[in-house]
């Protein structure tokens, strides 16, 4: 098996640590590469996931780290997580048992797709989130207005600080900070959860991935639009957006942890 080692590279402890996991499995047997920013950090040779080609991708960081990862490949690979950040609810694994678990399942692995939602604005495509959209205004403390177009039809319009759009494995991030619902991630569809609606009528809607979904936004306001918190463009005062569900999900490395009964581990360290 081939696997290529990711770490968060703000925090020099987690390189070391990546360095000398890489290092332990390569002992085990297993094919070890480095990425190319993580390699810099241990002063060694890297290489980037589009050359290197990894059956497996081991990420040791936060969210952040892992969305990141994800976003910078142009093939989607399998990943799993190795929780160093503040909650991790991409992470699987905690840094003590994480060699024993990559060694066991060195041999063979089952794999979980993660739906991604794919957005365009005209007829460019601008990104794939894996856990959400973030529509916001780019003068605080003004309000945007929005219009919410499923199967054609115009469902709602609202006023509110801004919009996450976010998919069911995102529910546990902004969009459940902001309100919504916590979604098992095997049900693919589209949660919008409207930021401080003006109107409490506005309440989140969560629309399934098979439907044609547009978001316009109606704005004397100009807006940003930020992608899994990795990418930004500036949408202006108005702009249509099309919300797709992508062809290309995430792949998890499936080490048998349960969702629900990780987010009640997780929860309980907030």
């Amino acid at each position: 098996m081939k696997c290529m080692m990711v770490s968060r590279i703000d925090d020099e402890k987690a390189i070391e640590y990546t360095g000398k996991l890489g290092d332990a499995l390569c002992r085990g047997g297993i094919d070890v590469e480095f990425e190319t920013a993580t390699a810099h950090g241990l002063h060694r040779e890297g290489s980037t996931l589009s050359k290197a080609r990894p059956d497996m991708a081991v990420i040791v960081g936060g969210d952040g780290t892992i969305l990141r990862t994800v976003q910078a490949m142009d093939r989607q690979v399998p990943v799993i997580g190795i929780n160093w950040g503040e909650v991790g609810f991409l992470a699987d694994l905690e840094p003590e048992e994480a060699e024993g678990v990559l060694t066991t399942i060195s041999d063979g692995f089952l794999v979980e797709p993660r739906m991604r939602l794919s957005f365009f604005v005209g007829d460019s495509h601008i990104g794939d989130a894996l856990n959400e959209v973030l529509i916001v205004t780019s003068r605080p403390a003004k309000m945007l207005r929005f219009g919410v177009i499923i199967d054609g039809i115009l469902s709602e319009r609202f006023r509110a600080d801004g919009l996450l759009v976010s998919t069911p494995t995102g529910s546990t991030a902004y969009a459940m900070s902001a309100g919504g619902p916590i979604i098992d991630p095997r049900i693919e569809g589209a949660l919008l959860v409207p930021l401080a609606p003006y109107m409490l009528s506005s309440r989140p809607h969560f629309i399934s991935g098979d439907r044609p979904l547009e978001i316009r936004l109606e704005s004397a306001k100009p807006a940003s639009l930020v992608i899994d918190g990795q990418k930004s463009m500036d949408l202006g005062c108005e702009a249509a957006i099309r919300v797709k569900k992508s062809t290309t999900p995430a792949l998890f490395v499936d080490v048998g942890r349960n969702f629900f009964a990780k987010v009640d581990q997780k929860l309980r360290r907030l």
